[in-house]
């Protein structure tokens, strides 16, 4: 087939939703994302990042290099007959099989039956035709939305054939799709086969009858063009856009400063153009091109003499260059955070600390308005069926999809620009409240929960818990993010969190990070800063924390006990405390708002006490 433009997708999407291995569902056709060796990597801008960099080679080897945007066409009035109108990812249709909206006929498209009908000026409106329908010539043709896929990442078209049959047959007759009854529950679609009349429910394809009615994995790859019959996991029924279908693995990071001064920093943040540069004379004319393109604020304060020399330096190592460490990739960040004195005039990190509000000034060490910063996002790999579990222990996860055949030299990856607000709690008033009495026993209530859940999935139930600290924060974050949404100018789910929390000796951190990034953008609407001035964030806290004590679902929400259902949440549900997925980073679990406030179940267990709230 040639190349056809069928729709876009914004590039952030193609490390959520749509990367490689993903089906992206059009309106009238569907497709699959190829792997990253069909990419066109020149088109793939590099994004300069060692954090994050780092931390992508300890997962998939050493031999990755870069870390890429997706391409982009720059040009939105370009036309669609210009080369740069081909500038994408590309895709293919997947699944194989269509299915005529009239007749109902069930072939592959590429059997000689159907033909693509392209809009190069509406690329969404692209579709296949049914050309020798008989019950009207082109009639349309869709993606029939049945496919199998196992934990082990496989893909593979529905077997139309040996599903009708039941089992191989050497009947090739054509088959059609129909329904039965008024209603579209799976009991009421039916394939028949028009040579032999076998006929069968898809009913039959799901739930305990799917063992014995589908075939084993065939190690299907589609994406990559990888077929191995030596899978030996059970194959899965699921519908075209399910979302089990494609669940993304991502590292991210703040780009916080790591170096002793701006203009090492500016040229880490470069290295990608700086490496090449082999003389004075050519840095001055790439000095120019940075001008022109806006590229690298900050670089025309210092004269070409200096850049030259921080750039041998970063040549010879005497930089340092310095990595995040095995443990926790939070900490760097958490290192900057709480600085004393944090970078004011970093280009990708300007911060003012503030003093908290009053009322809440022994609770709260002090706030950070972060007026601006870079989040950085990678895509690893992916899995299906089973979603990856916050889990460090990669036995725990279900087994990771390749992005590509072999390793990998360079991932995708998304840099979003915004602005936060980084709350540091007092480290005293932390310990003091986490040794009550009442707080151990929610403690224990949330970890008997955690290990019923990991049980449950053949997980250590000894590991992942991340404390009673973290909930606490945790909940405190939602509650505060639900609150924000009103007033700052961004819906609720523009707004992330960071968490930071541990009770190690040596380090502690207690913290917590809301900060809003527009993908494919240059900044934001600075309304989350005005919002974190003391005299708005008190109110910001007060509101949140009083809207928390009573849930329109209490008594139940508040009296929920994580044991005996072996969930990951107590006091807490979609009308209190859960936010937008895309927002929390785990996933709205471990969330308890007895932690923070008094509710119907619990009274005494509460961080921010009714005397704290009222006198400050």
């Amino acid at each position: 087939m040639s190349r056809i433009a069928v729709g876009d997708v914004r590039p952030s999407q193609l490390l959520w939703t749509y990367g490689p291995g993903a089906l992206i569902d059009l309106p009238n056709l569907s497709v699959i994302t190829m792997g990253l060796d069909r990419w066109e990597v020149d088109r793939c801008t590099p994004i300069e990042e060692a954090r994050l960099l780092e931390a992508v080679r300890r997962v998939l080897g050493q031999q990755v290099q870069h870390l890429r945007m997706p391409p982009v066409i720059k040009d939105e009035g370009v036309s669609p007959f210009a080369a740069e109108a081909k500038i994408g990812v590309p895709v293919r249709p997947f699944p194989r099989w269509l299915r005529c909206v009239r007749c109902g006929l069930l072939a592959e498209f590429d059997s000689g039956l159907f033909s693509i009908k392209e809009n190069p000026y509406r690329p969404d409106q692209t579709h296949f035709l049914h050309t020798t329908c008989e019950k009207g010539s082109h009639s349309d043709a869709v993606p029939a939305r049945f496919l199998l896929a196992c934990r082990n990442g496989h893909l593979d078209d529905f077997p139309w054939h040996w599903f009708v049959h039941g089992g191989a047959s050497e009947c090739k007759g054509t088959l059609r799709f129909f329904e039965r009854g008024a209603s579209l529950q799976t009991e009421n679609l039916w394939v028949k086969c028009d040579a032999c009349g076998a006929a069968r429910s898809l009913v039959h394809a799901f739930g305990a009858e799917a063992r014995n009615n589908l075939p084993a994995c065939r190690g299907r790859h589609p994406h990559l063009d990888v077929y191995n019959d030596d899978c030996g996991e059970e194959a899965r029924a699921v519908l075209l856009g399910a979302t089990n279908s494609w669940f993304p693995i991502t590292l991210s990071v703040l780009a916080i400063p790591h170096t002793g001064d701006s203009l090492s920093q500016i040229v880490e943040d470069g290295w990608e153009d700086f490496s090449d540069v082999e003389s004075e004379a050519e840095l001055k004319g790439l000095l120019k091109a940075f001008k022109k393109r806006g590229v690298l604020p900050g670089i025309e304060r210092y004269e070409v003499g200096d850049i030259w020399k921080a750039i041998e330096e970063k040549r010879s190592g005497a930089g340092g260059e310095q990595t995040v460490s095995e443990g926790d990739m939070k900490l760097p960040e958490w290192a900057v955070l709480t600085h004393p004195s944090p970078p004011s005039d970093w280009p990708h990190f300007l911060s003012e600390r503030i003093a908290p509000p009053s009322k809440y000034s022994s609770v709260l060490d002090s706030v950070l308005l972060l007026k601006r910063l870079r989040e950085v996002n990678a895509l690893i790999g992916y899995t299906r069926v089973e979603a990856p579990e916050e889990t460090d222990d990669p036995d725990e996860r279900p087994p990771m999809a390749d992005l590509c055949r072999g390793k990998p030299e360079w991932v995708p990856a998304t840099e979003v620009h915004g602005e936060g607000i980084f709350l540091w709690f007092d480290e005293a008033a932390i310990r003091m409240w986490e040794s009550s009495d009442a707080v151990k026993v929610r403690d224990a209530r949330l970890i008997a929960g955690h290990q019923g859940w990991r049980n449950a999935r053949r997980l250590d139930p000894q590991k992942g818990y991340p404390g009673i600290r973290y909930a606490m924060l945790h909940t405190f974050s939602h509650l505060l993010i639900r609150e924000l949404a009103i007033e700052c100018g961004y819906n609720a789910a523009s707004i992330r969190e960071r968490i930071y929390a541990s009770s190690d000796g040596d380090d502690p951190m207690a913290g917590i990070l809301l900060y809003t990034a527009a993908a494919d953008s240059d900044g934001t609407l600075g309304g989350l800063i005005e919002l974190g001035k003391p005299e708005n964030l008190g109110r910001m806290i007060e509101q949140a924390l009083r809207r928390a004590t009573v849930c329109s679902s209490d008594p139940l929400c508040s009296e929920h006990d994580p044991e005996k259902d072996r969930s990951l949440h107590a006091a807490s549900c979609h009308a209190c405390a859960f936010v937008a997925e895309t927002s929390c980073e785990r996933a709205n679990r471990y969330l308890d708002r007895s932690l923070l406030v008094e509710t119907f179940d619990c009274t005494d267990a509460a961080f921010f006490d009714n005397q704290e709230r009222s006198h400050g």
